[in-house]
């Protein structure tokens, strides 16, 4: 799943029941948090609260950053499920 920042940090209080069953959340935009006030600390508590095996990857299209954490947990993912 993808929240981009803009939507707020609130958005698992809103919608629960999307991160209580996905396994990996991707928090786009992570290099507007300042413009948007947005709490990436609150998320992941919140989102750990209603998922507690969820994998949180903060990434930026912008910078790059958390595109490597992606790609190898994607990689990871591929693989076990052709296994």
């Amino acid at each position: 799943m993808i929240l981009s920042v803009p939507e707020g940090d609130d958005k698992p209080l809103k919608y629960p029941l999307m991160f209580s069953v996905v396994d990996v959340l991707l928090i786009n935009k992570i290099d507007a948090m300042c413009i948007f006030d947005f709490d990436i600390e609150k998320v992941k508590e919140r989102v750990k609260k209603l998922n507690p095996n969820i994998k949180v990857i903060p990434i930026s299209a912008r910078t790059g950053e958390g595109f490597d954490e992606w790609i190898d947990w994607l990689r990871k993912e591929v693989k076990a499920w052709k296994e």
